[in-house]
């Protein structure tokens, strides 16, 4: 089988290398050179602890299994199974984290409680004031920028795919196939649109209704910390974020302790994960009406600023980078993707949300039984 794959952002990537894995022969086409998107403008956390019962946590936790098959393939992922911990600073934040330990699905996303010397012992970084933190085995981590080139110099290898990069597919011409701005035609057996948030253009075209929106962010990234950052890490703005911890404990911890105005109106909460050089990539904040800021604001800087050296007990090292980016988001969040055929043999898949870096690999391999690849 022969097929076509719009966009080489992880999604996309994720869907050619199931159909490599399969046996397939796969033409990829990118309108940037490479990945220039949210994949490789997010924290690069395989992010189990958070996702909702049911689908989404199914989803994440295959994906999970995924990522590591993956990793050992391809070492220069950088994968790692780091695991997280999201610290705990009061009474009210304690009494979510222990609301999680009680769910059913506790055990299959690795929680754990921990005291303030068991945190520091798992991750002896944090030396701020802790009364705890709630530990998750499964979640782990890989490189974010490096991530889409690793794969595609393993996609390179198997002689079955071919990369094409700076060509912006304008059409689908009939069934099964699309036509690039070079003039190209590029048929096969089944293309698979993967545009992220791209959502004009072509995709209006073929969806007029799309049910995604577009969300956008601010992150950052330090120089080298100095010392292993041995897990990721999120402060309890997070638990206010994530399905998994709704519920009454979670109610009566916003109604106690708002956030301060900067993190409310920015929507923001502390995640944390080092990289392979060193550095702290930290965020984050979200944006949802259109039109978007043109440019990055500083209030939300200081406020992760504050927030991590807390954590961290010691000033953050010298801020080297800060950016935005944009992704697609289902509109009714539950839905982990949103899959829809739009021509014979043409399928668009986008809108994982934020959780598209955790779940791609999932998601594709979902996409490539469905097709019967």
């Amino acid at each position: 089988m022969r097929v076509i794959v719009v966009g080489a952002g992880v999604l996309g990537t994720m869907h050619a290398w199931q159909a490599v894995q399969r046996g397939h022969e796969v033409v990829h086409i990118e309108r940037e050179a490479e990945a220039r998107g949210a994949s490789v403008r997010n924290f690069g956390l395989v992010w189990v602890s958070g996702r909702a019962a049911g689908e989404e946590l199914t989803t994440a936790l295959r994906a999970r299994e995924l990522w590591e098959e993956i990793g050992a393939a391809v070492p220069a992922l950088g994968f790692r199974a780091n695991g997280s911990l999201t610290a705990v600073t009061d009474e009210t934040e304690l009494v979510v984290a222990r609301a999680a330990l009680a769910r059913p699905d506790a055990a299959a996303r690795g929680f754990a409680l921990l005291t303030p010397d068991e945190a520091r012992a798992l991750n002896p970084a944090l030396r701020g004031d802790l009364l705890g933190a709630l530990w998750c085995e499964r979640d782990a981590a890989v490189e974010p920028r490096t991530a889409q080139r690793a794969l595609k110099d393993a996609l390179l290898a198997s002689g079955r795919y071919t990369f094409l990069g700076g060509r912006e597919v304008r059409e689908v011409v009939g069934e099964r196939a699309v036509r690039d701005d070079h003039g190209e035609l590029h048929t096969g057996d089944a293309v698979v649109l993967c545009t992220g948030a791209w959502l004009g253009g072509l995709v209006r075209e073929l969806v007029a209704d799309l049910p995604v929106r577009r969300v956008r962010l601010q992150m950052m990234q330090t120089a080298p910390l100095g010392e292993k950052l041995t897990t990721s890490v999120a402060d309890a703005d997070s638990f206010r974020y994530y399905p998994a911890y709704a519920g009454a404990g979670l109610d009566a911890m916003a109604a106690a302790k708002p956030q301060p105005p900067v993190a409310a109106e920015h929507r923001m909460q502390l995640l944390m994960v080092q990289r392979a050089d060193g550095g702290l990539t930290i965020g984050d904040t979200h944006e949802y009406a259109e039109p978007f800021s043109f440019d990055v604001v500083e209030d939300p800087y200081e406020h992760l600023t504050a927030v991590a050296e807390a954590l961290l007990g010691r000033p953050l090292p010298k801020i080297r980078h800060r950016w935005a980016g944009v992704y697609a988001q289902c509109v009714d969040t539950t839905r982990v993707v949103h899959r829809e055929r739009v021509r014979d043999g043409v399928w668009l898949v986008t809108g994982p949300g934020g959780r598209g870096m955790t779940c791609s690999p999932a998601i594709a391999e979902t996409t490539a039984d469905a097709l019967e690849w």
